[in-house]
Parts: structure tokens; C-alpha cells; sequence
């Protein structure tokens, strides 16, 4: 695998464009492509009406892989169903199944359509069962994800993992990795997760050095709300900013739709969301005579709205300021923006003031800026 230069402070920066590219149900994952954003159903798989409207929600909020636990031979049948209705209604989301311990189950998945197979090597009963998966999986034609944590690391492993748990994560996936391979199976994602952020770096950038297989990343086990969102922002956004990472899952407890606007502000942060759309605002003063905060929450919705139909295209800036101080001045790197007045705002793009406009019509004014550049 090549690697990047050293950024000048001992960092390897890997090469995304460098990892092998795999597809899942025809979205790529790797070899340069897009980051596809990922999320898991927290319905019963058994229950195809509940699990189905679920992932068009997922879908909806721009998840483009979903994964849906398959713990019985119910829910693997149930993919077909899942799949069927999917299909009918327009929404053809590539679908992950879950496999833990019962490889039995990996087969009926594959058997039922699933578009990849994610396998824990730690808790699926040994080389020959994982052969069995491996072969099913080659035979139609589908990626397995290889998933590798401290809950199931090999017992020889153990001690280290005490001691030094990113570098027996990072092993772990490497003996996986050869024993895949030795059973001629080649469409591998690999994935090792900690809810410690630091050994999650570590492990991933310690694997990164030594395969050139695509990397499934996040932080498991993140947490709720803003302190899951904080927690899978410096974790996966440390990863993504050394180059690491092909497709991604942020983990939060609860609804798993909150999952997807989550991974695509991470993405969006790193300039790596296709077509994105960005906000900027001020954190607003005394000098601030409106409801920013409410502005920018309907620009945003509009703005988002926008965004998802858009899957191409150079990124672009749209800036809310609270006064004429911040205004077009400090954020003239702006593709458009209003700086806000008692009254309404001055309008401006690339810095220059273009106009004024009224209270009544500044995410209006906004949002249409934006759409005239939707073509760049």
C-alpha cells in the first residue's frame, strides 16, 4: 500500500485513493469513492413492516448502507420481505446482516439476499465456519466485513490487549485478514472499534500501515446525544483527517436516523460530503438586533433539503452574520451570506455587498443565492 509524505509532524498521511475498492449492493466503498454513511436498524429484523419503514427513514436522511441485526433464522428470512418492499417503493438500500456466533445464520443472510455479510471471526466458531461463510459469500458475489473488538479478541491475545489494546486490535485484524485470505476470499472491509477515542486512533492508524484493505470506521459505544456526537466527531474526524476511513457509522443510543445528520457534519467538516452545503453563523454579541439562532434553523432545514438532492458539485458556503462587525468582512470567503439588521441585512457574495434585504425574506434571499450556484 503507498502512503502519503510525512505531514511534517511524524504522521503518515494514508492515501484513500490507495485502498482496494469493494461494492456493496453497487455502492463502492474504498478506492477513492465517496464515503458512504452508514446506520443499523434497532427494530426487530423479524418485524418487516416496523424494520422496512425504518430504513426508508434511514434512507430519507441520507444513509446509503444499512445494516439490520439477524440473531434467528426469522430475521434472515425476513431480509427477502425487507428487501422486496424496499424495492417496490423506490428506496434499494444496500442491506448488512449482523452474523454473531451462529455462522448458520451468515449462510440463510446470504441466502436471502443480503448485500454483505458482517462477521465477528471472534465469536463465529472457528476456521472452518468462517471458510463456509467465506465461500457463500464469494459464490454470490458479495463483500464481508470483518469486525474486530476487544469484546471478542482472541484469547492469545489477551494479554496484550491489556496492556497495549490498540496494537491487539490492530493484530487481531491482521491474523483475520490472512485467514480470509487464505481461503481465497479478497472483497474484505475490515473494521476495529473501541469506545476509547485514543486506542480507536492508534489501532486504526497502526492497520492502516500495513493493508490496503478499505476501512469501515467509528467509535463504538459513543453514548447519547451531544456527548455521542462529540465523542464520534473527534474520533472519526481524526481518522478521516490522516486519510483513514472508507465508509463510516457514528454510534449514538436511541433513534438512528439522529445517526445520519451526525456522519454527514462530520463529513461535511473535512470537505469530504459530496455536494455539500455549508452554514456558517456567528455566535452572535450585544451587537445583534434578530434571532439568529432561529434563522439559521430554518436556513438549515432549507439548506439541507438542498443538499440531498445534491450528489455532486463544488462545495458551497452560505454565511449568516449577527451584525455588520462580522459581516461580509469576516465572512467574505462566503460563496453568499446575510449580515443581519434590526430591520433585515445587507446581502453579499464573495464579500461584496450585492444588496439589501428584508426580515421577512433573509433565508429566502439565502437559499436562492445557494441554488445559483448549484451548477458550479
Amino acid at each position: 500500500m503507498k502512503v502519503q509524505k510525512d505531514n511534517g509532524k511524524g504522521v503518515l498521511l494514508r492515501s484513500r485513493e490507495n485502498t482496494r475498492q469493494v461494492s456493496c449492493g453497487g455502492v463502492k466503498i474504498g478506492g477513492g469513492a465517496p464515503i458512504p454513511v452508514q446506520s443499523m436498524t434497532n427494530t426487530f429484523t423479524e418485524d418487516v413492516a416496523a424494520t422496512t419503514a425504518q430504513i426508508q427513514a434511514l434512507a430519507a436522511a441520507g444513509a446509503e448502507i444499512v445494516r439490520c441485526a439477524v440473531p434467528t433464522q426469522e430475521a434472515a428470512k425476513a431480509l427477502t420481505d425487507i428487501r422486496g418492499r424496499l424495492e417496490a417503493c423506490g428506496v434499494p438500500v444496500p442491506i448488512v446482516a449482523d452474523i454473531h456466533f451462529d455462522y448458520k445464520l451468515a449462510l440463510a443472510a446470504i441466502k436471502a439476499g443480503a448485500d454483505k455479510i458482517r462477521v465477528n471471526p471472534g465469536n463465529i466458531g472457528g476456521a472452518e465456519r468462517l471458510k463456509a461463510v467465506a465461500d457463500a459469500a464469494g459464490a454470490a458475489g458479495i463483500p464481508i466485513r470483518i469486525g474486530v473488538n476487544g469484546g471478542s479478541i482472541e484469547q492469545e491475545l489477551k494479554d496484550l490487549y491489556s496492556k497495549r489494546p490498540a496494537e491487539a486490535l490492530a493484530e487481531s485484524a491482521l491474523k483475520n485478514i490472512d485467514i480470509m485470505r487464505g481461503f481465497g476470499f479478497k472483497d474484505i472491509v475490515i473494521s476495529i472499534k473501541s469506545s476509547d477515542v485514543i486506542v480507536n486512533t492508534e489501532a486504526h492508524t497502526l492497520l492502516s500501515k500495513q493493508t490496503d484493505l478499505p476501512q469501515h470506521i467509528g467509535v463504538t459505544e459513543a453514548g447519547i446525544g451531544v456527548a455521542a456526537v462529540v465523542k464520534s466527531a473527534i474520533g472519526i474526524g481524526s481518522l478521516l483527517s490522516l486519510g483513514i476511513g472508507d465508509t463510516m457509522r457514528v454510534s449514538i443510543t436511541g433513534d438512528p436516523v439522529a445517526e445520519i445528520a451526525a456522519a454527514r457534519d462530520i463529513l461535511r467538516a473535512v470537505n469530504l460530503l459530496p455536494g455539500q452545503i455549508t452554514l456558517i453563523s456567528c455566535p452572535t454579541c450585544g451587537r445583534c438586533r434578530v434571532d439568529l439562532a432561529a434563522i439559521c434553523a430554518e436556513a438549515a432545514e432549507a439548506l439541507n433539503e438542498l443538499e440531498l438532492l445534491r450528489v455532486s458539485g463544488r462545495p458551497i458556503v452560505a454565511a449568516l452574520m449577527g451584525c455588520a462587525v462580522n459581516g461580509p468582512g469576516e465572512a467574505s470567503h462566503a460563496d453568499v451570506g446575510v449580515a443581519c439588521g434590526a430591520d433585515g441585512g445587507v446581502y453579499f457574495e464573495k464579500g461584496v455587498q450585492v444588496g439589501s434585504v428584508g426580515f421577512d425574506d433573509i433565508v429566502t434571499t439565502l437559499v436562492q443565492g445557494v441554488k445559483r450556484y448549484l451548477d458550479d
